[in-house]
């Protein structure tokens, strides 16, 4: 993995907010492969990402019943091998940080949590990887190293933006308006972290 944060450093609340703040670029993904295939309904993830984001907000006291969210989501994971769609593994990755996510909060695990990054950095590498090869059909013994993923725009601004975060919420209060700030960071260019058109 090419972004090593210290997140441990961070506490439980910053760290959920950290991972909600990625979810957010991360659900387009989910979005437009679903309208594409015709498979899950988004609308499951969203309530389940804005009842984290209020969990988050201590003025609401919001109990969340994490067995049952974790049985809906599981019916709204598509199973890469039934789909002949790049689009499946961003999906996945959705879902998986989403999982993820809630059982670090369930368990009090910091693993859980840390996930969430490498799930989302895991997304843009595959994707970037994908365009370079597509990029260079047809020119021959094309080798794709380490540095020209680094160097693509999308991975860049991956590691920027999870490092904004990290930092940001380091020495911010826990507070909702801190949630609010994060959000809007992870969501001021309108697109997902593969590059896609937030609607």
């Amino acid at each position: 993995m090419t972004i090593r944060l210290p997140l441990a450093k961070l506490s439980q609340w910053q760290q959920v907010t950290y991972c909600c703040a990625l979810l957010e670029r991360m659900l387009p993904n989910y979005q437009m492969f679903s309208q594409a295939m015709g498979f899950g309904e988004t609308k499951v993830l969203r309530n389940q990402l804005d009842l984290l984001w209020q969990w988050l907000d201590k003025s609401q006291k919001v109990k969340i019943n994490y067995d049952a969210q974790l049985v809906k989501l599981e019916e709204q994971t598509p199973d890469p091998e039934a789909f002949d769609s790049f689009g499946v593994f961003p999906a996945v990755d959705v879902c998986m940080a989403l999982m993820s996510l809630m059982q670090g909060i369930q368990s009090k695990e910091s693993d859980g949590l840390l996930d969430v990054g490498k799930l989302s950095e895991n997304s843009v590498r595959y994707f970037v990887e994908l365009t370079l090869v597509q990029d260079a059909d047809g020119q021959e013994d094309v080798v794709i190293d380490e540095q020209d993923i680094l160097e693509h725009p999308l991975m860049e601004w991956e590691i920027a933006t999870q490092n904004e975060l990290f930092y940001f919420l380091k020495h911010a209060p826990e507070s909702k308006a801190t949630c609010q700030e994060a959000k809007q960071m992870a969501l001021e260019e309108r697109l997902s972290n593969l590059g896609i058109e937030i609607e």
